[in-house]
């Protein structure tokens, strides 16, 4: 195995000078970099990739220098160590991965168009420029680019234009930053501005394919964003800008470029008449993490690669932290309980996943690194019990102190605790550690033996899993006082149970406010008592108690048979997050029920049981008079309604469709999928499909394009599905972008499951050319996983993947995707009958 190098510690770069002269109509660039340093010794290496070098100089005097493509490297010896300038002439291509420097595409009234972006995160940045391109190697940027500029066409950088001179933009000199920070865009480009209290210019820009009112809402929560993070951080935003793009091709949901964000354009830009609570929930956060990232990323870097979680676990938290302070009736800390917290919990159980700090050299492994259900969202669930010990006023203290040492510069997870430590007094880095360096998490078993509260903590795996006697330092949350804040230990007394009981007045809980990234196991005397309270509970511990069921079962702990009888006691509830968990665990019945089987018919009968209380309040159509709770919760009981064929709910979508079928994309956007989806259901056919295969190609509101994504690839002909995969590989319809999302639907219609299986399959190498640069490239592996619940699905599963085992970068989603399903198999064989009886049984009892 190749042994990686890291280039700062030969070569220290302090000041790079870019000049680019792009053409698009030729797709070249034509490039010329000079690079002030300091060698450490006269043999140096730079990063490049796909780059042809046409000269190198070091110090005036031309040098020669060698390609080294399995490092990414050009490897040049000096005349001498020491201070020494480098200028470096070089071709390369625009290219069509969305990495590096690459153009977007885009119609506006029927005319095609580019749009040029840059992502150069994670070792993009080679690709455009020679550089050492390490998070660790800082220096500051000139930037000069000269391209086939039109009438009309706008141009922006990380730092203000100082002036254009024979063609060639210049820009102010950056700060210190990280090569993998640099960014640029250009082309006809609209925008919106204005100034916060403190004198940043904001400003929100993107193409004219869309009104120029989708652009407000994203300049407002720009603004108040880095408003509040200079409060809440006691830092000042340290540039004169900041800039949000959306780029109509756009690989990840967006990236935090110094000064200029880029985001894909359903992440920046929507209509604020016609928008779901859950889309603004959704754009906001995404804004409110990119912003973040401006201190905790951008002015103070990760040191390498395995810190990566220091990035997006802290913004994952502080998108919550700021738009909870900014809007804080749209109660968005729901959203992290509904979807963060879910995911990372089912993915964390699985055998082999990664732990949240990871080694890593090699760049094709850095990529994997991008976790979302680890590096984003448990690391982000490990800073919010952080925060939840320290307290606000310890935890602003601490990072005002952090970013002083470390502005400009790098650092570790340990240099964060520490300063944590200082400010707070507690051994945060201690308490951490288990957390951080071990993955998985616990399952806190809670009993009453020979009359005492004993606790015992192990492992929680999904499947089969090996007990290697991990400990965490869990901060317990307990309702009783006698539960000490942190268990450290494997199992733990806590006294008297009828004692405490008595004293406390209430059933026994554990992790109250859902903080602490463990689930809990009460035996059947806790339980019963819970169970008669639960009613009483708030919206969020329901919550808990149902998503901490949902993993008991999947984990083989306790029966699905318990959940089948337990969610008609919730189904009336008028709480969004309640329902939300509720139709999650419903959704897993139906892994027990074969399409178009009396078991189906069974659970359809099932769905109408537990959604037509809350459907019949709610219906389909929004009102004036709707609270938050019923914004959010109405979409997700429509879908249980039309997927329990409630007679009520389908007239209804189809009265809606019909009342708007000339101007689809007005239908209410919270329940537009589900009407569109019960219309290709119920009354599909090719004129239809074509109809909205149309009206997506036409449209450029993302919202709308994902609603038409999700209706189409419903289809029940086999006809459509197979018009809709031989899309898969047409750039003018689906954006390679967008595949995963139509790929995952269609795979996930058991009438399109064999075809998509077998797209992929005989498309792997066109995929791994057109988007296996993507940070996210490793989740087709996850969606097939995801589905596959057969052992000839297994078989097949591995027959295709394991031959890639060692491929670097697929080797543990290709585990972890084989684990998944061996134990859904299991799980299937062990519950599907007696689950299936339950819900017989539950219907025929109502």
């Amino acid at each position: 195995m190749t042994a990686f190098e890291h280039f700062y510690q030969l070569f220290e770069p302090e000041h790079y000078q870019l000049f680019l002269d792009i053409d698009r109509a030729a797709k070249q660039i034509s490039g010329k970099t000079t690079i002030t340093g300091i060698a450490k010794q006269a043999t140096i290496a730079l990063h490049q990739k796909d780059l042809t070098i046409q000269s190198v100089q070091a110090d005036g005097v031309a040098i020669d220098f060698h390609i080294d493509a399995d490092q990414d490297a050009i490897r040049l010896t000096l005349p001498k160590a020491g201070k020494t300038t480098l200028v470096i002439t070089y071709q390369t291509n625009l290219t069509d991965t969305m990495m590096g420097i690459y153009p977007s595409y885009y119609e506006v009234d029927g005319v095609k168009k580019q749009l040029i972006g840059t992502q150069f995160e994670t070792n993009s940045a080679r690709q455009a420029f020679p550089c050492v391109d390490e998070p660790e190697a800082k220096a500051t940027f000139d930037l000069a680019i000269r391209f086939d500029e039109q009438e009309g066409e706008t141009i922006l950088a990380n730092m203000p234009e100082t002036k254009c001179v024979e063609g060639v933009h210049y820009f102010d000199t950056t700060v210190k930053m990280s090569t993998y920070l640099v960014a640029f865009g250009f082309g006809e480009l609209q925008s919106k501005t204005t100034t916060t209290k403190s004198g940043v210019k904001v400003g929100v820009f993107g193409t004219y394919a869309h009104a120029a009112k989708e652009l407000d809402f994203g300049l407002d929560i720009a603004k108040r964003s880095i408003e509040f993070y200079e409060d809440f951080f006691q830092t000042p935003y340290p540039l004169p800008h900041s800039w949000q793009l959306g780029l109509p091709d756009f690989s990840a949901g967006a990236m935090e470029n110094w000064g200029l964000i880029t985001y894909r354009e359903a992440y920046l830009l929507l209509d604020p008449d016609n928008t779901s609570l859950t889309t603004k929930r959704v754009v906001a956060t995404v804004i409110a993490h990119e912003v973040a990232h401006q201190w905790f990323g951008d002015l103070v870097t990760m040191k390498w690669w395995d810190d990566l979680w220091l990035n997006e676990s802290f913004a994952n938290m502080m998108e919550y932290v700021c738009i909870d302070a900014i809007e804080p009736e749209w109660h968005v800390w729901e959203s992290f309980h509904t979807s963060d917290v879910p995911a990372a919990l089912l993915r964390d159980a699985t055998d082999g996943v990664q732990s949240v700090h990871v080694a890593v050299e090699d760049p094709a492994e850095v990529d994997a690194l991008f976790d979302a259900a680890i590096v984003y969202a448990k690391g982000a669930r490990m800073l919010v019990m952080v925060r939840a010990l320290i307290g606000d006023e310890a935890l602003r203290t601490g990072l005002k102190a952090y970013f002083a040492a470390h502005q400009y510069g790098n650092a570790t997870g340990a240099d964060l605790w520490s300063a944590l430590a200082t400010a707070s007094g507690i051994d945060v880095g201690a308490v951490m550690h288990s957390w951080l360096e071990q993955p998985g998490y616990p399952v806190v078993k809670a009993a009453v033996v020979n009359g005492e509260l004993v606790l015992s903590q192990e492992q929680f795996f999904i499947g089969d899993g090996k007990d290697q006697g991990r400990l965490w330092q869990i901060p317990l949350a307990s309702n009783y006082a006698s539960a000490p804040e942190l268990m450290k230990e494997a199992t733990l007394s806590l006294g008297d149970y009828a004692t405490l009981r008595a004293e406390a007045g209430e059933a026994f809980r554990l992790n109250v406010g859902n903080n602490s990234h463990f689930i809990v196991q009460y035996d059947a005397t806790l339980w019963q008592e819970i169970l008669g309270e639960a009613t009483t509970f708030d919206a969020l511990s329901q919550l808990q108690l149902l998503q901490d069921l949902r993993l008991l079962a999947n984990g083989r702990k306790v029966s699905f048979t318990e959940l089948v009888a337990l969610l008609p006691e919730f189904a009336d509830s008028p709480s969004a997050i309640v329902n939300q968990a509720l139709y999650v665990i419903a959704e897993e019945f139906q892994l027990f029920a074969t399409p178009d089987s009396d078991e189906e018919t069974q659970l359809k009968a099932y769905y109408r049981l537990v959604s037509t209380a809350n459907y019949t309040r709610l219906g389909m159509t929004p009102k004036a008079t709707d609270a938050n709770d019923d914004q959010l919760t109405r979409p997700v009981v429509a879908k249980a309604a039309l997927f329990g064929e409630n007679a009520a709910a389908i007239a209804d979508a189809h009265n809606l469709f019909t009342a708007y079928q000339e101007k689809l994309s007005q239908l209410p956007a919270a329940i537009r999928a589900s009407v569109l989806a019960n219309e290709v259901k119920q009354y599909g056919t090719e004129a239809l499909f074509e109809k909205l295969l149309h009206a997506y190609r036409q449209s450029s509101d993302a919202s709308f394009k994902q609603s038409l994504q999700l209706a189409i690839t419903q289809a029940n002909e086999s006809v459509i599905l197979d018009a809709v995969v031989a899309k898969f590989q047409d750039a003018d319809t689906i954006k390679p972008q967008d595949l995963r999302g139509w790929f995952y639907s269609t795979l996930a219609n058991p009438l399109g499951e064999q075809l998509a299986w077998d797209w992929i399959r005989n498309n792997w190498q066109w995929l791994l050319d057109t988007v296996g640069g993507d940070m996210s490239f490793t989740s087709y592996i996850q969606m097939i996983a995801r589905v596959f619940r057969t052992p000839e699905r297994l078989a097949e599963y591995k027959e295709f993947f394991e031959p890639k085992l060692h491929t670097p970068g697929l080797t543990r989603e290709i585990t972890m995707g084989i684990n998944v399903i061996e134990s859904r198999v299991a799980l299937i064989a062990a519950e599907q009958t007696a689950t299936n009886a339950a819900i017989a049984t539950a219907v025929k009892r109502a």
